[in-house]
């Protein structure tokens, strides 16, 4: 279902079809969504246009998820943005990591689409209500 509150996302993952399946998801779920498949790419796209959400694996080639939520949480243009980790690590060390580099939430891969459409729908109340 198209969201009320449509978000500006970027999601970030290596594996390309993983990227592309999801940012057409995203759109789907009525929100506005482009994919970036490293980290320097991602820093690049989100502080020319910083987004409402990154969607971001953590195990990226050269700069890793980590990497880019402290590089992104450093810049004021994207001071405002929220960070989820989306990645198949799920041990508690994966999840202090990623909250310590500045990640807002961490959730595990797969996403099913229900689960897709709720995140979103929580976020964009997030945001509607900042």
């Amino acid at each position: 279902m198209p969201a009320s509150i449509s978000l500006r996302v970027l999601v970030v993952d290596d594996d390309f079809d993983v990227t592309e399946a999801l940012t057409e998801l995203v759109r789907m779920l009525g929100h506005s969504c482009e994919g970036a498949y490293d980290g320097e790419t991602a820093i690049q796209m989100a502080l020319e246009s910083p987004p409402d959400l990154l969607l971001c694996d953590l195990s990226l080639p050269g700069l890793d998820g980590c990497d880019v939520a402290r590089k992104l949480r450093s810049d004021p243009r994207t001071s405002r943005t929220r960070l989820i980790a989306l990645t198949g690590y799920s041990d508690p060390t994966a999840v202090a990591d990623a909250r310590a580099a500045g990640f807002h939430a961490h959730v595990t891969k797969p996403l099913s689409l229900d689960s897709l459409d709720a995140l979103l729908a929580k976020e964009a109340e997030g945001q509607a209500t900042a």
